[in-house]
């Protein structure tokens, strides 16, 4: 079955794609790894990321959709026996936990509601009653389309030396990420970039490299050590680790290129317009955000909660109405529909759509 060319893809990524930056995809690639051109496209692609996400920072880019950055950064940065703390309050959250114990770390889970932040200073007792060598936390649980609030736990975690490593997937581009305490932020092609899945995106602090230098590396391509000092000439092919995914990446350079030529301001505002219309256009409908108070519910994803019957409207919605959108997941896989507004669906039409298909629904 492929999907009509009149289907509005509404999902929290991957997002539909802008027709430039499909095009940009189709352009005969370069050979990265013996022709000169692709030093200077790459180096430029990497400054451009490096001004989405806000940062002096190295950034990194990866052939691999957005999970591999979760992995690659918690397999480069623990080693057996280091106590890691883990936030979570959502599915992505205690993934990260999953991750440490596979690669040898001690994870200790430090939960909260799904549908609510953290108590700073919980975190702070956590913090201070052990000795951790990183703490990992999600910005933007997509699952739920929580926004958490970082800032006074990131400072908690700066302040104790702690290093940070943060899911920054559905909300880099879309609303502003506190990059700058963050020792690795995490991002990825398919979500507010609204390019095609496939590549991960990282910022990687001074400290978390000497972190990656210091730590037994036991797997080559989820491992940030083989980008360590990686140099790209300005009249050469750069030496990286491997063949990069060149059509994904000049994909990747038109949405960064749509980001900045509108001025990130002006994006951010963008998401939170649409993210309100959307959550009105529910509340009218009777359906109320999972995260409860605006203040919670991200500008990039609303997921309305619709007691046992997301599968089925999700259905009708795509066979009735040709609009896409997705359910939850997990233990809420029935009980929530999540609207994507992220990126290219960050758009007052393809919202109202969207909601005026519901609205049919729903009657």
């Amino acid at each position: 079955m492929t999907q009509s060319d009149d289907d509005l893809l509404m999902t929290p990524g991957p997002t539909a794609v802008p027709p430039d930056v499909l095009d940009a995809m189709g352009r005969p690639p370069l050979n990265p790894d013996v022709q000169a051109e692709f030093g200077p496209f790459y180096r430029d692609l990497c400054d451009e990321l490096g001004r989405v996400y806000g940062t002096d920072d190295d950034v990194v880019v990866l052939s691999g959709e957005g999970i591999l950055g979760l992995e690659t950064a918690v397999a480069s940065l623990v080693e057996e026996t280091d106590d890691v703390l883990c936030l979570a309050n959502g599915i992505y959250g205690e993934g990260f936990a999953d991750f440490v114990e596979t690669h040898g770390g001690d994870s200790l889970l430090h939960d909260a509601p799904f549908e609510s932040g953290f108590d700073v200073e919980a975190v702070k007792e956590t913090v201070e009653s052990n000795d951790f060598a990183a703490a990992t936390m999600v910005h933007c649980e997509t699952p739920t389309g929580v926004l958490n609030d970082f800032e006074e736990i990131l400072a908690v975690l700066q302040d104790a030396g702690v290093l940070t490593i943060v899911d920054a997937v559905s909300s880099l581009g879309g609303t502003p990420v506190p990059t700058e305490n963050i020792d690795v932020c995490l991002g990825a092609s398919q979500k507010c970039f609204s390019s095609p899945a496939g590549l991960t995106t990282l910022s990687v602090s001074d400290a978390a490299w000497t972190k990656v230098e210091e730590t037994e590396q036991d797997s080559f391509y989820t491992s940030l050590e083989p980008w360590r000092g990686v140099e790209i000439p300005d009249d050469d092919a750069p030496h990286l680790p491997y063949t990069h995914a060149v059509s994904n990446l000049y994909a990747l350079e038109a949405s960064l290129d749509r980001l900045l030529d509108e001025g990130l301001e002006s994006v951010y505002d963008r998401h939170e317009e649409v993210a309100a219309q959307c959550r009105e256009r529910g509340r009218d409908l009777g359906l109320e955000p999972f995260a409860g108070d605006d203040a919670r519910c991200s500008p990039t994803v609303t997921a309305f909660r619709v007691e046992e019957s997301a599968s089925d409207l999700r259905a009708r919605l795509e066979s009735d109405h040709g609009v896409v959108l997705a359910t939850g997941l997990g233990d809420l896989a029935d009980d929530v529909l999540r609207v994507g507004h992220m990126g290219y669906n960050a758009d007052p039409e393809r919202v109202e759509r969207t909601m005026d298909a519901l609205a049919a629904l729903l009657g």
